[in-house]
């Protein structure tokens, strides 16, 4: 098998297949990726812009270029990692399998009242009976006879909390012969995941502990009152917005739970929950995290799931496969959007209320993921992520400048003052659009306009989906399109922002030295090797500009010094090329080595020893006194001298590998 260098996450479309992959597979192989890493491949509906509502599960996707492309594309040599989808599919006449009213009743999870369980919110897609051993059989067999004809090398399970017992599914994958296994699981703070067969988690634990590590925690107060704007706890936003899902979003959901099981307080249960499930199983011993989560419950609710007092089995599995949508649409799609103290924290699995890490609880977490989840995928931007990772670095170098950035809101709110002719925007959301000017400029009005209303809706203040303040919603955004053009806000705000790329670009190298060199596995979103400044999707999802990419990586391959826009590509590629030369590269002990509050150092072995400044002025200690040693990081000096991450490996090593 392939060593696990590297993921490269591409998202596939009509306007990007099979076919446009197989032509980049060479560029990847140069930029030292091991592993191809594709968006669901099978059928889905007609027009789909990203396959996860698939429509026929025993068919490769023929917008995609069929199965014919798809094998074409693996006899590339590059191994192939699948997303795959089994929690739901399209709940359309397209679909035979809704279609049928007999493998309807089958194949999907109805509600003999008339309704259907849904992914989260989303009428159109239905959910599938994935534990029935026929449903799954069926639904897999396309997908496992691509792992069998060595096609497919592993996969992605999407959303893993949706299932009706994730363990078992698990169990059942492995046993089908998949090798290589991640999930998407989101880990609140204290949770670890479960002891599945797995290789991991798809990494946005990483994610955010990698943002958090480069925040300066000193900026804290100032962040918590900018401009005399009080910003509430996330975990009082966080609870408000689920209550609020559960009053709404999913009163159908609450009706079919109260009709198997009429408890008191059941709403509240829903919504109350710390984590997104829990994990009971029929017959099985209650695991300690489980009952934890479920003591913070309400009494009736706590009992009926704990085995206390009797009610039907069915009840216990719905209310976990319940739980996770209301954390995702109260945190996720809507608190995550309210809160406003640092955009850049309000991240998938993110922690807002945390403001900053310390390099001893980075290096605590690293060691608990080479511990146990050694090839765990290590995340920066990925296909769901709010922003990419260059935009949230921006971000997070606001507070290294948090007095000039105090100025520059003051400054800027007097002029959107002048020009607002309605109350919107409000104070909230004037925080937001600065601070996502701030991450996404240079951003035109169609991208910003249609991110705008997006994130308006979202946060459901103002205006939302399913009520829309059109008025509301075209002021905040015309507004905003006249701040953009204002000579009077320009000639604050693209001085501040040379600034503040300057201690961006420093972040984005560190983070990218810590992400290659890290326990686990680095994942390499499209386009994210260079400067990608994307804000959600499907503004994530926008084309890549590849041949500009292999330019620039065959310049850095003819020794040509990395610049300012290059020094991210340089240092993934140099650094997935030491990967290379140490086989298997993902056992290598890691040890912490303390070089004080600001700088994250640690070795990987006997060979390699990673210093990476984390916080302003991003000063390197003293080089080591080793001669044998060289580091492999120092072309970035003609970027940034001394202020920059080093990766030292021993001479004999590189000579050997």
């Amino acid at each position: 098998m392939t060593d696990l260098l590297a993921t490269y996450r591409l998202q596939l479309r009509a306007e990007f297949t099979f076919a446009d992959a197989q032509a980049i597979v060479p560029y990847l192989r140069d930029l030292g990726v091991s592993h191809l890493y594709l968006s669901p491949i099978l059928q889905a509906r007609e027009g789909s812009t990203h396959g996860y509502d698939v429509a026929d599960p025993r068919q490769v996707s023929r917008a995609l270029g069929g199965e014919a492309g798809l094998r074409a594309l693996a006899a590339e040599g590059m191994p192939i990692i699948v997303d795959i989808v089994p929690n739901h599919m399209a709940a359309t006449d397209e679909n035979p399998f809704w279609r049928d009213p007999a493998l309807r009743a089958q194949f999907f999870d109805l509600d003999p009242h008339g309704g259907h369980r849904r992914f989260f919110d989303v009428d159109e897609l239905g959910g599938v009976r994935v534990e029935d051993p026929e449903v799954f059989a069926i639904t897999h067999g396309k997908i496992l006879e691509l792992v069998r004809d060595g096609v497919v090398a592993g996969v992605r399970v999407d959303h893993i909390d949706g299932l009706a017992d994730p363990a078992g599914y698990l169990e059942r994958l492995r046993a089908a012969g998949v090798e290589i296994v991640w999930v998407e699981k989101i880990l609140e703070e204290g949770e670890v995941l479960r002891p599945w067969p797995v290789d991991g988690t798809t990494g946005y634990e990483y994610l955010v502990d990698a943002d958090a590590l480069f925040v300066d925690g000193s900026a804290h107060t100032a962040f918590d009152h900018l401009d005399d704007l009080d910003v509430p706890a996330f975990a009082d936003l966080a609870a408000a917005a689920k209550r609020e899902a559960v009053a709404s979003t999913f009163q159908p959901e609450v009706a079919r739970l109260q009709r198997i099981a009429p408890l008191p307080d059941l709403a509240d249960a829903l919504a109350a929950l710390p984590i997104y499930r829990t994990y009971l199983r029929p017959g099985a011993r209650v695991a300690e995290a489980d009952e934890s989560a479920i003591r913070t419950l309400p009494g009736p609710v706590a009992d009926a799931l704990l085995g206390r007092v009797p009610v039907p089995e069915e009840f216990v599995v719905r209310f976990q496969q319940t739980t996770p949508a209301v954390m995702a649409k109260g945190v996720e799609d809507t608190a995550l959007y309210r809160h406003v103290r640092l955009l850049a924290l309000n991240e998938v699995g993110g922690r807002p209320d945390r403001f900053g890490m310390t390099v001893d609880e980075f290096n605590t977490a690293a060691l608990a993921r080479q511990a146990n989840w050694p090839r765990n995928l290590l995340a920066a931007t990925t296909h769901d992520t709010k922003r990419s990772a260059d935009t949230r670095a921006r971000i997070v170098a606001l507070t290294a400048l948090t007095s000039e950035w105090q100025t520059e809101v003051a400054a800027a709110r007097a002029v959107i003052a002048e020009l607002r002719r309605a109350p919107a925007p409000d104070a909230l959301e004037e925080r937001f659009i600065l601070q996502t000017l701030v991450g996404a400029w240079p951003i035109d009005a169609d991208r910003l306009g249609g991110y705008l209303e997006k994130a308006l809706r979202e946060a459901k203040r103002n205006t939302s989906w399913v009520d829309p303040d059109v008025l509301w919603e075209r002021n905040v955004i015309d507004t905003t399109l006249l701040l953009v053009h204002d000579p009077r806000f320009l000639a604050r705000f693209l001085p501040f922002l040379e600034r503040v790329d300057d201690v961006a670009a420093r972040i984005i190298v560190g983070q990218t030295a810590l992400r290659v060199m890290s326990p686990g596995v680095p994942d390499v979103y499209q386009g994210d090797e260079m400067q990608n400044r994307s804000l959600v999707d499907p503004d994530n999802r926008r084309p890549v500009g590849y041949d500009a990419r292999r330019h620039a990586l065959a310049s850095l391959r003819a020794e040509v010094p990395p610049d300012r826009e290059t020094a991210k590509l340089f240092t993934l590629t140099t650094l997935l090329a030491l990967r290379a030369r140490h086989p298997d590269f993902v056992a290598l002990p890691y040890h912490p080595s303390d070089q004080g509050p600001d700088v994250c150092a640690f070795a990987r072995g006997d060979d390699i020893l990673v210093l990476v400044p984390v916080h302003a002025p991003f000063e390197l200690p003293p080089r080591p006194p080793i001669d044998d040693f060289t580091d492999v990081l120092a072309p970035l000096d003609v970027v940034f001298g001394s202020r920059r991450p080093a990766v030292y490996e021993r001479r004999r090593s590189r000579m050997t590998g």
